[in-house]
């Protein structure tokens, strides 16, 4: 029988990957995962964390206490290495309007313009945090560095993945199929490892 776990985002997308990513670690079928908009609304929880770890577990905590389900939470982003690691937690509303992911690759490519290609470099990073209703904490974190591109290529993913090359890549994420991706990518590298911790902790 599976698990009924909460996943706390109303983006699709993520939806998807991390029930792909947890049915290849664990099995189709033992986890069901299900979005914020599968339960009982509930105010959205201000993202005030300096890093991806805090703000991870600022949403499960919520989704934990206010669905009684265990919840699992990510906060991912990209650190440029000539923005200082910039935008970092701020990498959904960079431009300004949380989600606009064209308007986000548009400016960042805009303020590195001026950088050779050597000075490029960047890393995905997703924080992944697991919350129990009996208050069991777990964080984890996955990481791929590469380099930005000077425009976007490929239609996939989301994000900054048009215009991120991954070390020993030579497609961007955006020109991946999901299984690659997964494969290779900050969440999939975050997302197997809370898979494991899932796999041996109960969950309540």
């Amino acid at each position: 029988m599976s698990r009924r776990m909460l996943l706390a985002t109303n983006n699709a997308k993520k939806l998807v990957e991390l029930q792909r990513i947890l049915d290849a670690a664990l099995g189709g079928g033992a986890i069901e995962l299900v979005s914020l908009g599968d339960v009982e609304a509930y105010p959205e929880v201000p993202e005030t964390g300096l890093t991806f770890g805090e703000n991870a577990l600022i949403k499960a905590r919520e989704g934990a206490k206010r669905t009684g389900l265990p919840a699992i939470a990510d906060d991912s982003g990209i650190t440029v290495d000539a923005l200082n690691g910039m935008p970092g937690v701020l990498s959904a509303r960079w431009a300004g309007k949380h989600g606009d992911d064209t308007a986000n690759n548009e400016l960042v490519l805009a303020q590195i313009s001026d950088f050779a290609d050597e000075h490029r470099g960047a890393a995905f990073v997703c924080a992944a945090a697991l919350v129990t209703p009996g208050g069991r904490e777990h964080l984890v974190e996955g990481r791929q560095q590469g380099r930005l591109l000077r425009s976007p290529r490929g239609t996939g993913g989301f994000g900054y993945d048009p215009l991120f090359v991954g070390e020993g890549q030579d497609r961007t994420n955006a020109e991946l199929t999901p299984e690659e991706k997964d494969a290779i990518s900050h969440r999939g590298k975050a997302l197997r490892a809370l898979a494991k911790v899932i796999a041996k902790e109960p969950v309540r």
